[in-house]
This record gives C-alpha cells, structure tokens and sequence, in this order.
C-alpha cells in the first residue's frame, strides 16, 4: 500500500512510492495543461457530431456536415476535367494528321500522352519505351526506332493502340499469324535450318553458303508472300523487314530458329474499349514523338509549353498483355 506523506521541503504530498530514497511528488496539473486537454475533448465530440467518424457495421456516421473524402475527390475530378474540357475536346476534333500544325495542341497531346504511357504501357514497353532486349522474354518492340510493323504515321499509330494486335474480341484489330513451320510439319529441320541461314544472310549476319541458297528457293515458296521477296516485309500483313538488324526475339541462329520452327504470337491490347478517343489519340501523338515517328513535325521553338493534360488512365494490372509482334514494332 502507497505510504504518501507531506514532502517537508516542499510541503506537497507524495504520490506513496520510494525508488532508492527518491520520491515523487503529487503535484498538480498546470492549469492550461487540463485546460487544452478540455478543449480538445469538447473538439472531438464536436468533431463526431460534424464530419463521418464512428465506425458501424456496413458504413462510418455521415455527420452533420454531409462531408466525405470521397465526395470531396469527385469534386476535384469534376473540376478538374472541367477545365481541361476544351483541350479535350479540341483532341477529339482536330484529325490526328493536323496536331502537329497546332503547336499548343501538339505540346499538350504530347504532355498528356506521356502521363498515359507511363501509366498504361511502361509494364510491358518500358519508361523509355525500348521494350525488352532482344531475345528475352516478352518481345516487346522499341518504340524509340523507325521499324514500324503496321506503319509509323499518326494514323497508323492510332489505329494500333485503339485495335490492338491480335487481340480477342476487337473485330478490326491488327491480325497476322506466321506459320509454325518446324512444329506443324510443313518443312522439315534440315530445311528449316538452311531458311534460317538466308535469312541470317539478308541482314549480313551470315555469308553466303550453299545452305542460304537452298533457304532462298524454300524463302521464295514459303515466305516471300508475307516478307517479299527481298525479305524487307509488307506492312499489309504486319510482315517484319528481315533484311534490316532489328529483331524483336533476337537474331541469334538459335533465335530465329525458334522463330521459323515456333512462331510468336504476340498480342497488344485494343484500348480502344479502355482508354476514351482523347487519351488514345494523345498516346498516339507522344509514341509519334519519340523520334521514330513518320512525317513528324517538329513543334515551333516559339511556342510555349502547355501544362500536362491528365488523360484518363486503366491499372496495368488489368491488361493482359504478351509480346506484341514478331521483329519489330506492332
């Protein structure tokens, strides 16, 4: 039991506990020490009264006020797609061929395009939009480079984020499909190795040899239609130019082995059905931008910066996604 006591230097009682001949003594509280700490009592209860805060079973107290985070957020969204409204809609009215004419236009799709790649495509294409390295896993094309599958102008760009690239349920998405030549049996793997060989040999990768002349008359049957005759591709089919020194699963002969035996497949999601018109053609625009674009304009040193448009966005984690072509970009 406490054994509390008058401090005789102090003449203030002790709280009754004695640590190594050291007491403590009972003083009170400062004065605006429990005045604060009322305060902020009658704050809290204020506060419970005013704004959502208790917690129940499927939901908090609404409060008095009305107030939530929630609608406080919509307000600002509302706000601000209000104010980026006209920008908007100047995008979504303007043809895409005619963007680069209108260099405040231009900066803004450019600006608003780069928030949508970082967000929609950085998984799978990269922050700097190189893709993956030869040869690893994903195939996934540069888009930094001029190699364009479907083609490189704005419109063809458009039209491939909006469609995709063999992508289900998008009836005019970007479709291709390249024989599994070793698999299914149409050549054999003596034939597949001297196709592999001309082909090597198109890029320099290969000297001529009596194998890459037997590849060429087995080229001309079996592949010329799609690639052409020169192997420099048809961007009809989305046929890749075998004849340059980009690949997108690697130029190795135990690559394009893998190739002309396998086949890929890969697939780029139509976002049309994901992103709205705006935002696509701005993706199209800054993918445009980044050096490989055909007939780029380059915007005029006079003009100022706009602010970044937001464009709408989608998790990437929502989007299935696998390489998206065979050499070079979808």
């Amino acid at each position: 039991m406490a054994d509390t006591h008058i401090d005789d230097a102090t003449g203030v009682e002790t709280v009754g506990h004695e640590w190594d001949g050291i007491e403590e003594l009972n003083n009170p509280l400062p004065r605006w020490w429990v005045l604060l700490f009322l305060a902020c009592i009658v704050f809290s209860v204020g506060y419970v009264i005013v704004y959502p805060a208790i917690p129940m079973r499927h939901s908090a107290t609404r409060g008095i006020a009305g107030w939530t985070s929630r609608g406080q957020l919509t307000a600002e969204l509302r706000a601000a797609n209000a104010g980026r409204a006209p920008i908007m809609a100047a995008l979504t009215t303007t043809p895409i061929e005619a963007i680069p004419a209108n260099p405040q236009l231009l900066h803004e799709a450019i600006a608003g395009g780069r928030a949508a790649f970082l967000v929609n495509c950085v998984p799978c294409h990269g922050s700097g939009a190189a893709g993956s390295p030869p040869g690893t896993f994903g195939g996934y094309p540069n888009l930094n480079d001029d190699d364009w599958l479907w083609g490189g102008t704005l419109t063809n760009i458009e039209t491939t984020i909006t469609h995709g690239v063999r992508f289900p349920g998008d009836d005019q998405t970007r479709m291709n499909q390249m024989p599994s030549f070793g698999r299914d049996g149409i050549l054999t793997a003596a034939q597949v190795s001297d196709v592999v060989s001309h082909v090597r040999s198109l890029s320099g990768l290969e000297p001529a040899s009596p194998a890459s002349a037997r590849g060429a008359a087995i080229f001309a049957n079996n592949c010329a239609v799609c690639h052409g005759p020169q192997g420099r591709g048809n961007r009809q089919f989305g046929a890749p130019n075998l004849s340059d020194a980009i690949w997108l699963y690697g130029s190795s002969r135990e690559a394009v082995t893998d190739t002309v035996t396998n086949a890929h497949a890969g697939v780029m999601p139509a976002w049309g059905g994901r992103l709205s018109p705006a935002t696509i053609r701005m993706l199209a625009v800054y993918v445009h931008s980044l050096g490989g674009g055909e007939g780029f304009t380059v915007p005029s040193a006079t003009a100022a910066p706009a602010k970044p448009t937001k464009p709408d966005v989608i998790a990437a984690r929502d989007v299935p996604v696998v390489g998206a072509g065979s050499h070079g970009k979808p």
